[in-house]
């Protein structure tokens, strides 16, 4: 080796773009700096790609600063003044003080829910659901109007109830180990491409079949069910082990036998929590099908953004989160009950589930799912 220190080097040697020396150990020193100064030249490149593909993106958005700073007291005001507010104001008198308690005008959010009958409605007479049920002799009977809520989630149990036969159909033949190599293709083809279409587009596409309404955001949720269940039966299947599966096989049964008793019996508790943790997302998804016009808790919201009523907005906000909340919450206590071995850590609370309500309804909508 040369005498010299790593002081006397040269940038370039330093860069390893200069030999430092000519033996091995030099060369392969000489070689370290370069892969290094590679991935720092690469990092850097990286870093400016991205920084001009953000400066890019800014700029189609219409992103400016100024803008938020002129807007910032037009919705500080929509927050807790104006006509309709998002936290309408209280307060209650302290007596004997002249003080008065601040809080936020919950009744406000209730009178609304009840007016437009967002969760249900209870009339007297009728009969019971409006099923023709003839009420009891002793009573005139009630009527239960389902309310917007009560939509939404109608939409999603119809939908998934509805995708459920055709994923498990498409699921199983889409394993190789039902359908051979490169006939299964054809069933993976078919919910490759629903799964290529969001939701939404799905809803666009049938309205011409059963028109703007809930029934076609529950169709919409059915084609898309068929793609993303069918998809993760799919997988399931191909990781299952042999030794079923040869057993029943031993026994002289046939092919249709074998799926039911040798394949389907293996992934059975997979296949349930799949079934709810699909349900939890449909949810999410039928309120962002509301939003262009699948009924519900999403058309209520957008109709009263279109009138700036920012309190009602309020009130259908809280009954989203109840409800994602609520499904979310049993989805999760499906699944865990249905782990065999559960892990302490990866149980999820009630806070937890209500507080993962917002993005979890921005992935649904955009047609994106996680594993559970």
């Amino acid at each position: 080796m040369s005498g010299r220190t790593s002081g006397d080097r040269s940038p370039r040697e330093y860069f390893g773009l200069d030999e430092i020396g000519d033996s091995p150990v030099e060369q392969k020193l000489t070689e370290l700096k370069w892969r290094s100064t590679k991935r720092r030249l690469l990092s850097l490149v990286g870093l400016v790609g991205v920084g001009v593909v953000f400066g890019l993106s800014l700029n189609v958005i219409g992103f400016s600063v100024r803008e938020l700073i002129v807007q910032w007291p037009q919705f500080l005001e929509a927050l807790t003044i104006g006509e309709s507010p998002y936290f309408p104001p209280g307060s209650i008198a302290v007596p004997f003080t002249g003080l008065a308690i601040p809080f936020v005008d919950l009744g406000q959010y209730w009178a609304f829910m009840m007016e437009e009958n967002l969760i249900l409605q209870i009339e007297s007479g009728g009969s019971l659901l409006g099923l023709g049920v003839l009420p009891p002799l002793f009573y005139d009977g009630v009527t239960i109007v389902p309310g917007a809520m009560f939509a939404t989630l109608a939409v999603a149990v119809s939908g998934s109830v509805l995708g459920l036969p055709l994923a498990l159909f498409f699921g199983v033949m889409s394993s190789e180990r039902v359908v051979p190599y490169p006939f299964n293709f054809l069933f993976r083809g078919t919910m490759s491409l629903i799964r290529a279409i969001p939701g939404l587009v799905w809803f666009l596409i049938l309205i011409p079949l059963a028109g703007v309404s809930t029934f076609t955001a529950a169709l919409a949720i059915m084609v898309d069910t068929t793609g993303y269940l069918g998809r993760l039966f799919t997988d399931e299947l191909e990781e299952i082990s042999d030794g079923p599966i040869e057993g029943i096989r031993s026994t002289g049964a046939s092919k249709t036998q074998i799926v039911p008793f040798g394949m389907l019996s293996q992934v059975f508790r997979q296949f349930i929590a799949w079934i709810a943790f699909d349900l939890e997302h449909n949810v999410r998804a039928a309120i962002g099908l509301g939003l262009i016009g699948g009924g519900g808790l999403g058309l209520e919201l957008y109709t009263q953004r279109q009138l700036f009523r920012y309190t009602d907005m309020m009130a259908c906000i809280i009954l989203i989160f109840l409800l994602a909340g609520s499904v979310e919450l049993a989805s999760q206590r499906v699944r865990s009950y249905l782990r065999e071995e559960e892990e302490s850590g990866s149980e999820t609370g009630v806070v937890e589930a209500f507080v993962n309500v917002p993005r979890n309804i921005l992935t649904s909508t955009l047609g994106r799912r996680e594993r559970p």
